[in-house]
């Protein structure tokens, strides 16, 4: 009886360190690349993206969305102006934006996304500007 609890005991043990790891794991599986914030300076306007959260499983991705600009009128919609591609050649539209309204010469907030299933390979962040003949592309290996 004495050695059933201690097993018990043991397995108990090892499942709670199990459950409580289990996050980094997800995380390991997530290339240290996937978290680099990315820039893309065009036309007097500078775009940089950090991803928050892809590769994690959760309900969305999480991008973190900096416009910066001395010259122009930063007007984007980016929750419509906006794309995640994978690489299989499915496509999403932005389930949000959280952040700074169209206008003036700094930006900031997060793009929010459903996350793709099945999970993809590699992710690209597409934003359309206004007046911007190609879009700003932002790729990540997962």
């Amino acid at each position: 009886m004495m050695g059933q609890r201690w097993m018990l005991a043991g397995w108990m043990a090892c499942a709670g360190v199990g459950l409580a790891t289990s996050p980094l794991v997800a995380l390991a599986q997530t290339s240290l690349d996937a978290t680099a914030t990315q820039s893309s300076s065009e036309q007097g306007v500078t775009v940089k993206v950090t991803a928050k959260s892809i590769g994690l499983p959760a309900r969305q991705w999480e991008f973190a969305v900096v416009l910066d600009t001395h010259s122009a009128d930063l007007s984007d919609d980016l929750s419509q102006s906006a794309t995640l591609t994978t690489d299989d050649g499915r496509t999403f539209k932005p389930a949000g934006w959280l952040g700074a309204p169209p206008g003036g010469h700094h930006r900031e907030g997060v793009l929010a996304f459903e996350v793709p299933a099945p999970r993809p390979g590699v992710i690209e962040l597409r934003i359309d500007r206004p007046g911007e003949s190609a879009p700003r592309i932002f790729r990540w290996q997962l």
